[in-house]
Protein backbone atom coordinates (compact mmCIF):
# COMPACT_ATOMS: atom_id res chain seq x y z
CA UNK A 1 0.00 0.00 0.00
CA UNK A 2 1.30 3.43 -0.90
CA UNK A 3 0.33 6.63 0.89
CA UNK A 4 -1.46 7.87 -2.23
CA UNK A 5 -3.99 5.02 -1.95
CA UNK A 6 -5.25 6.46 1.34
CA UNK A 7 -6.91 9.36 -0.46
CA UNK A 8 -10.10 9.62 -2.55
CA UNK A 9 -11.56 6.22 -1.66
CA UNK A 10 -15.04 5.13 -0.52
CA UNK A 11 -15.47 5.25 3.23
CA UNK A 12 -15.15 1.51 3.77
CA UNK A 13 -11.92 1.27 1.79
CA UNK A 14 -10.55 4.38 3.44
CA UNK A 15 -11.35 3.03 6.91
CA UNK A 16 -9.70 -0.30 6.15
CA UNK A 17 -6.62 1.34 4.67
CA UNK A 18 -6.22 3.66 7.66
CA UNK A 19 -6.63 0.70 10.02
CA UNK A 20 -3.96 -1.23 8.12
CA UNK A 21 -1.76 1.86 7.94
CA UNK A 22 -1.95 2.01 11.75
CA UNK A 23 -1.15 -1.73 11.79
CA UNK A 24 -4.31 -2.64 13.65
CA UNK A 25 -6.43 -5.72 13.15
CA UNK A 26 -10.20 -5.41 13.14
CA UNK A 27 -10.19 -6.99 16.59
CA UNK A 28 -7.66 -4.49 17.94
CA UNK A 29 -9.60 -1.52 16.57
CA UNK A 30 -12.88 -2.92 17.88
CA UNK A 31 -11.38 -3.29 21.36
CA UNK A 32 -9.98 0.24 21.32
CA UNK A 33 -13.14 1.83 19.97
CA UNK A 34 -15.50 -0.48 21.90
CA UNK A 35 -17.32 -1.47 18.71
CA UNK A 36 -18.02 -5.02 17.63
CA UNK A 37 -15.61 -6.57 15.16
CA UNK A 38 -18.63 -7.53 13.05
CA UNK A 39 -19.74 -3.90 12.77
CA UNK A 40 -16.25 -2.75 11.76
CA UNK A 41 -16.21 -5.49 9.13
CA UNK A 42 -19.59 -4.32 7.82
CA UNK A 43 -18.38 -0.71 7.69
CA UNK A 44 -15.28 -1.68 5.73
CA UNK A 45 -17.20 -3.77 3.22
CA UNK A 46 -19.97 -1.20 2.78
CA UNK A 47 -22.68 -3.43 4.28
CA UNK A 48 -23.23 -0.82 7.02
CA UNK A 49 -23.34 2.98 6.78
CA UNK A 50 -21.65 4.91 9.59
CA UNK A 51 -23.28 7.77 11.41
CA UNK A 52 -21.45 11.07 11.58
CA UNK A 53 -20.61 10.41 15.24
CA UNK A 54 -19.27 6.98 14.36
CA UNK A 55 -16.91 8.47 11.78
CA UNK A 56 -15.57 10.91 14.35
CA UNK A 57 -15.32 8.17 16.96
CA UNK A 58 -13.25 5.93 14.70
CA UNK A 59 -11.14 8.89 13.57
CA UNK A 60 -10.27 9.57 17.20
CA UNK A 61 -9.19 5.99 17.85
CA UNK A 62 -7.19 5.87 14.61
CA UNK A 63 -5.44 9.07 15.76
CA UNK A 64 -6.16 10.85 12.49
CA UNK A 65 -5.09 14.48 11.99
CA UNK A 66 -7.95 16.93 11.50
CA UNK A 67 -7.46 17.10 7.73
CA UNK A 68 -7.79 13.32 7.43
CA UNK A 69 -10.87 13.32 9.69
CA UNK A 70 -12.53 15.71 7.26
CA UNK A 71 -11.60 13.39 4.37
CA UNK A 72 -13.19 10.45 6.18
CA UNK A 73 -16.37 12.45 6.82
CA UNK A 74 -16.60 13.44 3.17
CA UNK A 75 -16.11 9.83 2.09
CA UNK A 76 -19.02 8.86 4.34
CA UNK A 77 -21.24 11.56 2.84
CA UNK A 78 -21.01 14.14 5.63
CA UNK A 79 -19.83 17.72 5.61
CA UNK A 80 -16.41 18.42 7.16
CA UNK A 81 -16.50 19.30 10.86
CA UNK A 82 -13.21 21.16 11.07
CA UNK A 83 -12.75 24.49 9.34
CA UNK A 84 -9.69 25.26 7.22
CA UNK A 85 -9.09 29.01 7.32
CA UNK A 86 -6.37 30.86 5.39
CA UNK A 87 -3.89 32.48 7.74
CA UNK A 88 -4.58 35.88 6.18
CA UNK A 89 -8.32 35.67 6.89
CA UNK A 90 -9.82 38.00 9.55
CA UNK A 91 -10.73 35.07 11.78
CA UNK A 92 -7.08 34.06 12.06
CA UNK A 93 -5.82 37.46 13.20
CA UNK A 94 -5.58 36.35 16.83
CA UNK A 95 -3.60 33.26 15.88
CA UNK A 96 -1.17 35.27 13.74
CA UNK A 97 -0.75 37.82 16.53
CA UNK A 98 0.02 35.06 19.03
CA UNK A 99 2.61 33.56 16.68
CA UNK A 100 4.22 36.94 16.08
CA UNK A 101 4.47 37.56 19.84
CA UNK A 102 6.12 34.18 20.40
CA UNK A 103 8.63 34.73 17.61
CA UNK A 104 9.53 38.26 18.68
CA UNK A 105 9.92 37.25 22.31
CA UNK A 106 12.44 34.59 21.29
CA UNK A 107 14.87 37.07 19.68
CA UNK A 108 17.87 37.06 19.48
CA UNK A 109 17.59 33.28 19.30
CA UNK A 110 16.27 31.88 15.96
CA UNK A 111 12.65 30.77 15.70
CA UNK A 112 10.32 29.96 12.83
CA UNK A 113 6.87 28.61 11.99
CA UNK A 114 6.14 25.99 9.34
CA UNK A 115 2.98 24.39 8.00
CA UNK A 116 2.32 20.71 7.32
CA UNK A 117 4.49 20.73 4.19
CA UNK A 118 7.37 22.43 6.06
CA UNK A 119 6.78 25.62 4.10
CA UNK A 120 7.93 28.70 5.98
CA UNK A 121 5.01 30.67 7.45
CA UNK A 122 6.88 33.20 9.58
CA UNK A 123 10.21 33.71 11.33
CA UNK A 124 11.86 36.14 13.71
CA UNK A 125 14.93 38.29 13.12
CA UNK A 126 17.19 35.74 14.77
CA UNK A 127 16.63 33.26 11.93
CA UNK A 128 18.73 35.48 9.64
CA UNK A 129 21.85 33.97 11.23
CA UNK A 130 20.92 30.53 9.89
CA UNK A 131 19.48 31.79 6.60
CA UNK A 132 22.60 33.78 5.64
CA UNK A 133 24.01 32.58 2.31
CA UNK A 134 21.13 30.19 1.62
CA UNK A 135 19.78 30.26 -1.94
CA UNK A 136 16.69 32.52 -1.72
CA UNK A 137 14.72 30.07 -3.86
CA UNK A 138 15.11 27.45 -1.12
CA UNK A 139 13.94 29.59 1.79
CA UNK A 140 10.26 28.92 1.20
CA UNK A 141 10.68 25.35 2.49
CA UNK A 142 12.64 24.80 5.70
CA UNK A 143 13.73 21.23 4.94
CA UNK A 144 15.05 22.13 1.50
CA UNK A 145 16.79 25.19 2.94
CA UNK A 146 18.41 23.00 5.59
CA UNK A 147 19.58 20.01 3.56
CA UNK A 148 20.11 21.25 -0.01
CA UNK A 149 23.77 21.67 -1.05
CA UNK A 150 23.02 25.31 -1.87
CA UNK A 151 21.29 25.80 1.46
CA UNK A 152 22.52 25.54 5.01
CA UNK A 153 23.94 22.03 4.57
CA UNK A 154 27.56 23.03 3.72
CA UNK A 155 27.71 25.00 6.97
CA UNK A 156 26.34 22.22 9.21
CA UNK A 157 29.28 20.57 10.95
CA UNK A 158 27.28 17.50 11.98
CA UNK A 159 25.29 17.24 8.75
CA UNK A 160 24.96 13.45 8.90
CA UNK A 161 23.39 13.55 12.37
CA UNK A 162 21.17 16.56 11.68
CA UNK A 163 20.01 15.16 8.34
CA UNK A 164 19.11 11.82 9.97
CA UNK A 165 17.22 13.72 12.67
CA UNK A 166 15.18 15.80 10.17
CA UNK A 167 14.44 12.84 7.92
CA UNK A 168 13.32 10.85 10.95
CA UNK A 169 10.87 13.60 11.90
CA UNK A 170 9.54 13.69 8.35
CA UNK A 171 9.19 9.90 8.28
CA UNK A 172 7.09 9.97 11.45
CA UNK A 173 4.94 12.72 9.96
CA UNK A 174 4.34 10.61 6.85
CA UNK A 175 3.32 7.69 9.04
CA UNK A 176 0.84 9.90 10.89
CA UNK A 177 -0.67 11.70 7.89
CA UNK A 178 -0.06 9.37 4.91
CA UNK A 179 0.38 12.55 2.86
CA UNK A 180 1.77 11.72 -0.62
CA UNK A 181 3.25 15.23 -0.91
CA UNK A 182 5.38 14.59 2.15
CA UNK A 183 6.45 11.24 0.73
CA UNK A 184 7.59 13.03 -2.44
CA UNK A 185 9.46 15.60 -0.35
CA UNK A 186 11.14 12.80 1.61
CA UNK A 187 12.30 11.12 -1.60
CA UNK A 188 13.66 14.45 -2.86
CA UNK A 189 15.57 15.13 0.35
CA UNK A 190 17.01 11.62 0.42
CA UNK A 191 18.52 12.37 -2.98
CA UNK A 192 20.52 15.35 -1.72
CA UNK A 193 24.25 14.63 -1.31
CA UNK A 194 25.76 14.21 2.15
CA UNK A 195 29.51 13.75 2.69
CA UNK A 196 29.08 12.50 6.26
CA UNK A 197 27.85 9.14 7.51
CA UNK A 198 24.26 9.10 8.68
CA UNK A 199 23.57 7.20 11.92
CA UNK A 200 21.72 3.95 11.30
CA UNK A 201 20.01 4.26 14.68
CA UNK A 202 17.71 7.24 14.91
CA UNK A 203 19.02 10.00 17.12
CA UNK A 204 19.05 10.90 19.93
CA UNK A 205 20.38 7.58 21.12
CA UNK A 206 20.29 6.01 24.59
CA UNK A 207 21.50 8.46 27.24
CA UNK A 208 21.13 11.46 24.92
CA UNK A 209 18.57 14.18 25.47
CA UNK A 210 18.69 16.03 22.15
CA UNK A 211 20.33 16.24 18.76
CA UNK A 212 22.33 19.47 18.48
CA UNK A 213 22.59 21.57 15.34
CA UNK A 214 26.23 22.57 14.98
CA UNK A 215 26.86 25.23 12.33
CA UNK A 216 29.77 27.39 11.28
CA UNK A 217 28.77 31.01 11.20
CA UNK A 218 30.82 34.24 11.45
CA UNK A 219 34.00 32.17 11.50
CA UNK A 220 33.07 30.17 14.60
CA UNK A 221 31.16 27.08 15.60
CA UNK A 222 27.70 27.67 17.04
CA UNK A 223 25.62 24.97 18.65
CA UNK A 224 21.83 24.91 19.07
CA UNK A 225 19.08 22.62 20.26
CA UNK A 226 15.47 23.11 19.23
CA UNK A 227 12.03 22.72 20.76
CA UNK A 228 8.94 22.22 18.59
CA UNK A 229 5.58 23.53 19.82
CA UNK A 230 2.08 23.15 18.42
CA UNK A 231 -1.29 24.59 19.42
CA UNK A 232 -2.80 22.43 22.13
CA UNK A 233 -6.48 22.10 21.18
CA UNK A 234 -6.99 23.43 17.65
CA UNK A 235 -10.34 23.01 15.89
CA UNK A 236 -9.08 24.43 12.60
CA UNK A 237 -7.07 22.35 10.14
CA UNK A 238 -4.66 25.18 9.34
CA UNK A 239 -3.89 25.86 12.99
CA UNK A 240 -3.49 22.15 13.79
CA UNK A 241 -0.80 21.84 11.12
CA UNK A 242 1.37 24.74 12.31
CA UNK A 243 4.60 23.97 14.14
CA UNK A 244 6.77 26.55 15.93
CA UNK A 245 10.44 25.58 16.16
CA UNK A 246 12.53 27.58 18.59
CA UNK A 247 16.32 27.27 18.70
CA UNK A 248 18.30 27.76 21.89
CA UNK A 249 22.07 28.00 22.43
CA UNK A 250 23.45 24.61 23.42
CA UNK A 251 26.60 25.99 25.04
CA UNK A 252 27.72 29.19 26.82
CA UNK A 253 29.86 30.34 23.87
CA UNK A 254 26.88 30.32 21.50
CA UNK A 255 24.73 32.15 24.04
CA UNK A 256 27.39 34.83 24.52
CA UNK A 257 27.83 35.29 20.78
CA UNK A 258 24.09 35.79 20.23
CA UNK A 259 23.81 38.25 23.10
CA UNK A 260 26.79 40.26 21.83
CA UNK A 261 25.50 40.23 18.24
CA UNK A 262 22.13 41.61 19.33
CA UNK A 263 23.45 44.37 21.55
Amino acid sequence: MTVATLHQRPFGELLRQWREHRRLSQLELSNQAEISTRHISFLETGRATPSRDMVLHLSEHLDLPLRERNHLLLAAGYAPVYTESPLDSPGMAAVCEAIRRLLSAHDPYPALVVDRAWDLVDANEGIALLAEGVDPDLLSNVLRASLHPEGLAPHILNLGEWRAHLLGRLRRQITLTADPRLAELYAELRGYPCDQPEPEVELPGPGDILVPLRVRRAGRELSFFSIVATFGTPLDVTVSELAIESFYPADPATAAFLRDASS
